[in-house]
C-alpha cells in the first residue's frame, strides 16, 4: 500500500505540472526562464500457453523534472528537480519498486571573467522516497528515505553557454555529507559511512561503538551537463559528476553518469532510454563468486549501473 501511495503523490505531482498554464495577461518577468517535462511510462509482457517460458509483468513510472533559472545582469541562479518513482508487478511475486529519485541542484553565480564563466556557489541533494531490497529476499532492507542521503555544498568556477546547455562546474573547495538515517545500515557500514565497532563476548557479538550515520568528506569535485535537441523530435540530456575526497584515498574517484535519450513520436507520445553508471570506491556491494564448486558470498567495490527502456506520454512545458 505504501508503494501504491508513493507512486499516486508522484502522479498527482505530474498531473498539476500537465495542468500548468501560461498566465500571458501577467507574463513573467524577462529574467526569469522555467518550464520542465512530465511524463508517465508503462511497460508490459503477458505470456498464455508459451512453450518457451515466461512470466506476465506490468510497470508504471511517474517522473517530473522543473527548472527555474533567473539571470539579471551579472548574477545568474539555477534550480532544477527531477522526482521518479515506478512500481513493477512481475509474475505471483510483490509489487516493487524498480526506479526512485530524489535530485535536487540549486547554484547561483556571479559573472567573472571573459566568456561565460561565473564565480559559484552549488548545492545539491540526492536521496529516495521508499525502501529498497536485496532482492528476492525482500525482508531485507538495504536502504530507504535518507538512507542514504547525499549533500554537495560546493564554491568554484562554472562555464555556461547562453542558452544554458552545456555547462562545466569546477570546484577544489567542496563539502560532501553521506547520511545513512537507520541505525542498522549505520551498523553494517553501508554507503560508506564507518561501521559498528564489536567485542566478542561469550561467543556473541557485542557492539561497543555504534556505526556513524554522516560520514562528512572534503575534496574537489567537477559537473558537466549537456541537454540539447540532437535531431527533431530527439533530445540528448546527460551529466557527468566526479569527486575526489581529499581526506581519504584522493586517487579513487567517485563517479556518477546520467543519461538519457528521449524522443517524441507526437505531442504526447514518447519514448526513452535512460542509463545511471555509479562507481564509488567506498559503497560495498554484494558479489557471490563460485570457487572450485564453493560458492563465496562477498562485498566490495563495483561499478553499478542501471539501464531502462520505456515508452509512455509525457508533456514537455
Amino acid at each position: 500500500m505504501k508503494k501504491i501511495i508513493l507512486l499516486l503523490v508522484t502522479i498527482f505531482i505530474t498531473r498539476i505540472s500537465f495542468s500548468q498554464t501560461v498566465d500571458t495577461t501577467q507574463p513573467a518577468p524577462k529574467y526569469w526562464k522555467k518550464g520542465g517535462m512530465t511524463g508517465l511510462n508503462f511497460t508490459q509482457s503477458s505470456f498464455t500457453n508459451w512453450a518457451a517460458g515466461g512470466e506476465n509483468a506490468f510497470s508504471a513510472t511517474a517522473l517530473t523534472t522543473l527548472f527555474a533559472n533567473y539571470q539579471k545582469d551579472k548574477w545568474t541562479w539555477d534550480n532544477t528537480i527531477e522526482v521518479a518513482y515506478g512500481l513493477l508487478k512481475s509474475g505471483n511475486q510483490k509489487v516493487r519498486k524498480n526506479e526512485d529519485k530524489i535530485d535536487f541542484t540549486s547554484k547561483i553565480g556571479r559573472y567573472a571573467f571573459y566568456n561565460h564563466w561565473y564565480y559559484t556557489a552549488l548545492i545539491n541533494f540526492k536521496s529516495q522516497f521508499d525502501d529498497g531490497y536485496n532482492l528476492p529476499d525482500e525482508s531485507n532492507i538495504v536502504s530507504h528515505f535518507m538512507a542514504p542521503g547525499y549533500v554537495i555544498g560546493s564554491i568554484g568556477l562554472d562555464y555556461k553557454t547562453k542558452d544554458n546547455s552545456f555547462s562545466v562546474f569546477v570546484s577544489p573547495i567542496t563539502s560532501k555529507t553521506i547520511i545513512v538515517n537507520d541505525k542498522r545500515l549505520a551498523n553494517e557500514g553501508a554507503f560508506g559511512v564507518t561501521p559498528a565497532q564489536y567485542d566478542t563476548v561469550a561467543g556473541a557479538y557485542v557492539i561497543v561503538k555504534n556505526g556513524e550515520m554522516i560520514n562528512s568528506q572534503f575534496g574537489g569535485y567537477i559537473k558537466i551537463a549537456f541537454k540539447k535537441d540532437i535531431m527533431k523530435n530527439v533530445n540528448l540530456a546527460t551529466k557527468l559528476e566526479l569527486f575526489s575526497n581529499y581526506l581519504k584515498d584522493p586517487q579513487n574517484i567517485q563517479v556518477n553518469w546520467e543519461l538519457l535519450l528521449s524522443m517524441k513520436v507526437n505531442k504526447l507520445i514518447s519514448a526513452s532510454i535512460s542509463t545511471n553508471m555509479i562507481y564509488d570506491h567506498n559503497i560495498p556491494v554484494p558479489v557471490s563468486e563460485t570457487v572450485n564448486g564453493v560458492i563465496i558470498n562477498r562485498t566490495g567495490p563495483r561499478l553499478q549501473f542501471k539501464e531502462v527502456l520505456a515508452i509512455g506520454i509525457s508533456y514537455k512545458f
